[in-house]
């Protein structure tokens, strides 16, 4: 949820970053005219209650006819009150539900759409599969060559977009996520295995229930949700408290199963393992002041790159434009690996500044030096998951079918340095 005093203060503000996104400016104004109703009514409401209680004491005091206009009088405003109080508390609902259709204001973010993003940098170097004399195999092809992909079984028990990791594929996942975590946790995150299942209030609170509530999963019968992303259960952890973070920032790394309908995605990756409904992932959290925010998303940035680097990728860094941005984030980069096969940059780890978005709804705070307290800001930052397959296949991949095994993943996979294909 936005900041109501910069709504107030700056309207133009987060007009302007409505505009930017591509959503409707026009719901800045109807959020400005629901407050001013609700203070209105509000104040009025004060002023009458304030008369009913000393007209109480006057009642006490009359006697006769001025008793009877006396109370009277106080019938009339207890009813004006009443109305009053409706009135009020209509215009706060319509307010929160208007706050909560407003996404995040951009800071920093490249004006557009999709493909409008801002290329920051390239790592790594790109294979010239022809000059080494042969047409690199897809991530599916390899991954059923070793036996570690098996999507025609996932979709027989499961459906569309579901799969089995099997043998060295089972391993390569949990050898990822094993390295993602070990990563986090030399850089003090706290290691954390996070419920998959969350309430309303949880998953409201952190943006996902907004235009992109359809690739939610929803239990209607217990009136849960089945998470995305850690992010969701790891913005929850906190909420509702004060936090002290005059240590630092307080970061977590969250490991969980995500699931995502793909709503809307329908044709689109739909070979392999790219675009799935259930995968695994190692993600970053964290909870620091407003002022560190920028910084300490630069850091996660940093131990984002330091984990593809660990697995020997070539990628990008793209800053996300914002009509690309979450509902919750002010400002994301992704890294995208390079994927041979189809001649482009695939997505791997993304990493947003929340800024005190999601703390605003949740209710997580800090305390200040003055003894007041004020929303703190979140972060959150991919660093390992299963998608992390198909590139580290297709970029490793040898003539004869079998898969280089990158340096830091060989001690999770017990010294192994090359995948081979089952005969």
């Amino acid at each position: 949820m936005i900041d109501l005093r910069l709504l107030r203060d700056n309207p133009d503000v987060v007009r302007a970053s409505q505009v930017a996104r591509g959503d409707d400016p026009a719901l800045v104004d109807a959020a400005l005219d629901a407050d001013a109703r609700r203070r209105s009514s509000f104040a009025e409401f004060e002023q009458l209650r304030a008369e009913q209680k000393s007209m109480g004491k006057e009642v006490a005091r009359a006697q006769g006819d001025e008793k009877q206009a006396l109370l009277a009088r106080t019938k009339a405003i207890a009813e004006q009150v009443k109305a009053l109080q409706a009135d009020a508390d209509t215009a706060d609902v319509q307010l929160k539900e208007v706050l909560y259709s407003i996404a995040n204001v951009v800071e920093g973010a490249p004006p557009g759409g999709e493909e409008d993003f801002i290329v920051l940098r390239e790592e790594g170097t790109i294979r010239d599969f022809a000059a080494e004399g042969f047409t690199p195999r897809d991530h599916l092809e390899l991954g059923e060559g070793l036996a570690a992909i098996d999507t025609q079984r996932g979709a027989k028990v499961s459906g569309a977009r579901f799969y089995f990791l099997t043998g060295v594929g089972a391993r390569l996942e949990l050898a990822l996520l094993n390295a993602a975590m070990d990563l986090a946790i030399a850089e003090g995150f706290t290691p954390v295995i996070t419920p998959t299942l969350v309430k309303q209030e949880t998953m409201q609170g952190t943006g996902f229930l907004g235009k992109h509530a359809d690739e939610v999963y929803r239990l209607e019968k217990d009136d849960l949700y089945l998470v995305g992303t850690s992010e969701v259960a790891l913005a929850g952890f906190h909420s509702d408290e004060i936090l002290d973070l005059d240590g630092g920032p307080m970061r977590y790394a969250g490991w969980s199963a995500c699931y995502r309908r793909e709503a809307g995605s329908a044709g689109r990756d739909t070979r392999g393992i790219i675009r799935v409904h259930q995968f695994h992932k190692v993600e970053m959290f964290s909870y620091c002041r407003p002022e560190d925010a920028a910084a300490e998303h630069q850091r996660l940035l940093g131990w984002e790159e330091a984990m593809l680097q660990k697995a020997e990728l070539p990628y990008r860094v793209i800053d996300t434009a914002a009509g690309d941005l979450g509902s919750s984030a002010a400002r994301k980069f992704d890294c995208e690996a390079w994927l041979p096969t189809q001649d482009r940059y695939l997505e791997l780890t993304s990493t947003s500044n929340c800024t005190t978005f999601q703390a605003r709804r949740l209710g997580v705070r800090e305390r200040t030096e003055e003894g007041t307290t004020r929303n703190v800001a979140t972060l959150n930052g991919t660093l390992g998951t299963t998608r992390w397959i198909v590139a580290i296949l297709e970029n490793h991949q040898q003539a004869d079918g079998s898969v280089y095994v990158p340096e830091g993943l060989r001690p999770y996979l017990g010294g192994l340095e090359v995948l081979e294909p089952v005969k």
